[in-house]
């Protein structure tokens, strides 16, 4: 413990030095709407490295994420809205708040009840202040705006379903799936754009919510499924110029790449 509090204190030092009067040109000139891509880029170098078991990769990209999270903080502290410490204080707070099984007196017998407890805790914390009147925020404020659509549908799925408003079974989703199919393809043969942007997306949702069903994360399906396209595409250029071959020579390229994965 002594460790890692020796070398959380070494980083915010280093950050404060990089932003100090005789620091990094570079450092100092950043700010918190500058950054929000490198936490980005970070973040999916993270989930990369694990996507490919490469550990060591892995403990090298979380130190770049503690890194944006140590140059926020710094920036933050510049302008008086809150240090370091009041980020590792809140999250403190905030764990210990979320698991009373753990650090207070409550009872559960279950995952299902675990989660439970935690939506009902988040939408207490979820409450403000308005004129002295207490107004709850909605259930689904959580849910950043910024993520990736998919990842927002199969959110949404996730907090609903911890109160019951959910399909029963994945073959509940399928038949949905073969509905929302057959809509789509009705605005599809009528001509109508709108309706088919529509009903294509009522598809995409209901088909993140079959991938939840059976515990999978659809973004991260559909990221395994670009990496393993491109990484066949790439076969396929080392074998020809993809430029020139025809569709049939193309085909034949992409069959001779899947079946190297064999």
């Amino acid at each position: 413990m002594k460790e890692i509090t020796a070398e959380c204190r070494k980083l915010v030092e280093i950050m404060d030095r990089l932003r100090g009067e005789n620091g990094c040109p570079w450092d100092r000139e950043q700010t918190f709407e500058s950054l929000k891509t490198f936490l980005i880029e970070e973040s999916y170098e993270v989930i990369e490295a694990v996507d490919k078991k490469d550990f060591d990769a892995l403990c090298g990209e979380l130190g770049d994420v503690q890194l944006q999270i140590v140059f926020m903080a710094r920036i933050a502290k510049e302008k008086g809205l809150f240090t370091m410490a009041d980020i590792l204080r809140r999250i403190n707070e905030k764990m210990i708040r979320r698991h009373p099984h753990v650090f207070g007196d409550e009872t559960v017998h279950s995952t299902g009840e675990v989660l439970e407890n935690w939506e009902k805790i988040k939408a207490k914390e979820r409450e403000t202040e308005n004129g002295g009147n207490t107004v709850p925020k909605g259930f689904l404020s959580g849910i950043p705006g910024s993520l990736p659509a998919l990842q927002v549908a199969y959110q949404i799925g996730v907090k609903t379903s911890r109160i019951g408003f959910d399909w029963n079974t994945p073959a509940e989703v399928e038949e949905k799936i073969h509905e929302e199919w057959a809509e789509m393809k009705e605005a599809e043969a009528a001509g109508d754009r709108d309706g088919l942007r529509e009903e294509l997306g009522d598809l995409l949702f209901t088909i993140a919510n079959f991938a939840r069903k059976h515990g999978i994360d659809p973004e991260d399906a559909l990221r395994l499924s670009n990496r393993k396209f491109m990484n066949r595409f790439g076969k396929m250029e080392q074998a020809a110029d993809v430029t020139t071959s025809s569709p049939e020579q193309l085909e034949a390229l992409w069959q001779a790449a899947k079946a190297e994965e064999k």
